[in-house]
């Protein structure tokens, strides 16, 4: 890779400055969001929120995947998880409240939506992923940027992030007892996810019931 130029490293901050500008801009609505929600309902849905702008190496690797010129143009167009966020909940039905949410909001357009949710991947992956495009307004213009978003539950974040330490270790060639595992694992927790939404579901009704 040729030694960029001045002009190409300023192009370069500028993506990831937008990123970053992106990235306030939606962390706040969420947490806006999240404390409204929290005022109405005397419940928030949103556990917890972790966000990251990816590293010039990380945009780099996967310009290089896709066969493409590592250049700030090509990051802007090729690679749409620049800036993300993960959200976590505490049950299933939080996720796709928190989607009605957002797909609510008349400055963020859900661009893709990835529902592994409903429809795991074939390891056992789950976790609903929203593509969201949001105005980033600057001094003398306004750019559209992206963001992509994550949700999922508490239980489901602990299985992807157990999953992926193993692959990291396993340089992605797991062995296949370790994958066997991984998919029992992933059963096991949506089978943790549904026993706590009921639970919850029991608590509710006996709330109402002593209201009433």
């Amino acid at each position: 890779m040729e030694q960029p130029s001045v002009d190409e490293l300023k192009n370069w901050r500028n993506v990831m400055l937008l990123h970053r500008f992106a990235l306030e801009e939606v962390n706040t609505k969420l947490k806006i969001l999240n404390e409204e929600f929290q005022f109405i309902h005397d419940y928030n849905p949103m556990e917890h929120l972790k966000s990251r702008v990816k590293s010039l190496e990380s945009i780099g690797a996967k310009l290089e995947k896709k066969q493409v010129d590592i250049t700030p143009e090509n990051a802007l167009k090729y690679v749409h998880d620049i800036a993300g966020i993960r959200i976590t909940c505490s049950f299933v039905s939080d996720i796709f409240r928190i989607h009605e949410m957002l797909a609510g909001q008349s400055d963020i357009t859900i661009k893709r939506v990835k529902d592994y949710v409903t429809n795991p991947k074939p390891n056992g992956y789950r976790s609903l992923h929203l593509l969201c495009e949001v105005p980033v307004f600057l001094t003398n213009r306004s750019e559209k940027m992206t963001v992509e978003i994550q949700i999922r539950t508490v239980a489901m974040d602990f299985w992807a992030s157990l999953e992926h330490k193993i692959y990291y270790k396993y340089q992605q060639e797991a062995p296949e007892e370790l994958v066997n595992e991984l998919q029992d694992a992933a059963r096991i927790i949506t089978h943790l996810d549904e026993k706590m939404k009921n639970l919850n579901d029991q608590i509710d009704k006996y709330k109402k019931e002593k209201e009433n």
